[in-house]
């Protein structure tokens, strides 16, 4: 058998991997039953319906294709490291200053550092972006949880 799709099957490797770890993790908890669900039962299920996708999608990249479909065969890019480190950055300065500069400056921040991961930056598409998941995230998070994240710096609050 022959790989036709190898980002396919990479991504199937991949979820399976992850489905499986989450099984193996949720374990700790109690199962419980479907009509009496305990804290692991969410996740082992979870991380089993991962993984049957992981196979579902891995079994049809190495499936047997017509010839046309073997000379269409995709490969795996190289790694886009500028674009790994700028996310993974974002997420950090997110995660530091969300307690001292607040919700909206901290995701305005993770938003523009991130954005930058495309090569193609628009001013636009960040402000229209920025104003539509702050705002979104304050009602999900602050007026419908009510979870105690600070929204503005605890300077503004004097």
């Amino acid at each position: 058998m022959r790989i036709r799709n190898h980002r396919d099957f990479w991504s199937g490797i991949m979820f399976l991997v992850l489905g499986v770890l989450i099984v193996i993790l949720s374990q700790a908890y109690q199962l419980g039953t479907p009509e009496q669900m305990g804290p692991g039962f969410f996740p082992t299920m979870l991380g089993a319906l991962m993984a049957l996708l992981g196979v579902a999608i891995a079994w049809k990249s190495v499936a047997a294709g017509g010839k046309e479909e073997q000379e269409r065969q995709e490969r795996i890019g190289g790694i886009g490291w500028r674009e790994l480190l700028l996310v993974l950055v974002a997420i950090t300065v997110f995660a530091v200053t969300l307690q001292y500069l607040g919700m909206v400056i901290s995701m305005a921040l993770l938003i523009a550092i991130s954005a930058f991961a495309n090569y193609e930056v628009r001013w636009k598409e960040i402000i229209v972006s920025i104003a539509v998941l702050l705002t979104l995230s304050w009602l999900v998070f602050v007026k419908g949880l009510e979870l105690q994240i600070p929204v503005w710096p605890a300077f503004f609050a004097n």
